[in-house]
């Protein structure tokens, strides 16, 4: 099994790991309702994407 011969210095392991990090989750909104939606998706308070209306929300 491989050992380490030498001690990683705190700045070699923070340097490796700094891409290691949560990113935000990029909202925009919708054109129909105004909602903060994910880029790309139905959105879920009126069934909109983009100008079309792909899901009945009439059930609800």
């Amino acid at each position: 099994m491989a050992v380490p011969k030498r001690r990683l210095s705190k700045h070699r392991k923070r340097t490796r790991r700094a891409h290691h990090n949560l990113t935000a989750l990029q909202l925009v909104r919708c054109t129909h309702c105004n909602a903060a939606i994910p880029g790309h998706r139905v959105c879920n308070n009126c069934g909109h994407y983009g100008s079309r209306e792909v899901v009945s929300t009439e059930n609800f």
